[in-house]
């Protein structure tokens, strides 16, 4: 396997599968987040990017909500250290900054917090459970 992937923006109603299959397998089955949990409902609302490798297969996801919330990032095991999850943040930050937002939040996994403050992500408030995951709010502020 190689290192090549693209991003784009994805169609959830069109792409709806393959953006779910990652979800699934990095959320409900490597992390066994509840199912009903996962699927909040509001992912018609949201701008999706999908990295997909060479052949087109989906090995990464995020979403950007419309009030500016970075969420449901989930990079597929084999494609982690890669460089593709910080691909996907940044291409949802410049898609925020395109539709005017200065400030957007996340709700990051403890682990996760390094990945986002390299992004200029700073935690604010107390750890969280969030399905059974602890979490920390994070914010980044256009300066």
């Amino acid at each position: 396997m190689t290192d090549s992937y693209y991003l784009r923006l994805a169609h959830w109603p069109r792409d709806q599968e393959a953006l779910r299959s990652i979800r699934e397998k990095v959320f409900v089955e490597e992390q066994q987040v509840p199912v009903e949990l996962e699927w909040d409902g509001l992912d018609p609302e949201c701008l999706h990017l999908i990295a997909e490798d060479q052949d087109a297969n989906p090995v990464g996801t995020g979403r950007l909500l419309p009030d500016g919330h970075i969420g449901r990032m989930a990079v597929l095991k084999e494609w982690r250290g890669r460089g593709v999850g910080g691909a996907l943040l940044k291409g949802l930050m410049e898609e925020a900054q395109k539709r005017g937002f200065s400030t957007l939040i996340l709700a990051a996994q403890l682990q996760a917090m390094p990945f986002y403050e390299k992004a200029g992500f700073s935690a604010e408030g107390e750890v969280f459970d969030d399905a059974g995951i602890p979490h920390r709010k994070m914010v980044w502020r256009q300066s």
